[in-house]
């Protein structure tokens, strides 16, 4: 994360989200998401280290949630980090962070995928998802023998492979 928090002024009051805030329609809404989002994973950062996590996983994890819901769903897609979108994590792993990163590698990548299954677990513990929704995430956060293969296929592209590649896990059919 970026941006230094303050944990008195992140975790005072109670968390109250409204979903439609969340929502791009438009590039103020966009800047509007990002802000709650940068919120709402302080609260999150906050929330692990109360519960004893070391600050150095928490920070690992609160980053690769940011990454996700940041750069990935807000900045490149424009949806809400609410939106059920089975294979959203799929796209993710199994692309946008391949061709957006200098040398993905599986390891790096699961560090992320740790952080994105611990946020949403933070969201489902609050009510702000489903349980079906929630373990869609967490299986895709799970795959990384799949993660690891699309990697490998990544550096073995050879010609015009890359279509073919993009295809197999297109961010295109969003």
């Amino acid at each position: 994360m970026t941006t230094s928090y303050s944990p008195a002024a992140e975790l005072e009051g109670e968390l109250v989200i409204d979903k439609a805030d969340f929502v791009i329609a438009s590039v103020e809404d966009e800047i509007r998401a990002d802000n709650l989002c940068r919120k709402l994973l302080a609260r999150f950062y906050f929330s692990l280290l109360e519960q004893g996590v070391d600050p150095r996983e928490a920070t690992l994890l609160a980053s690769g949630a940011d990454h996700f819901v940041r750069d990935f769903v807000i900045g490149f897609m424009h949806r809400s980090l609410f939106d059920d979108q089975p294979g959203m994590v799929r796209r993710f792993g199994g692309n946008w962070y391949i061709v957006h990163t200098v040398e993905p590698s599986v390891g790096e990548l699961a560090i992320h995928l740790a952080g994105v299954r611990a946020f949403y677990r933070f969201l489902l513990e609050r009510d702000l998802l489903d349980g079906p929704f929630f373990e869609e995430i967490d299986r895709e956060c799970s795959d990384l023998p799949y993660y690891e293969e699309r990697i490998k296929a990544f550096w073995a592209i050879e010609g015009d492979g890359y279509l073919a590649w993009e295809r197999e896990c297109s961010l295109k059919q969003w």
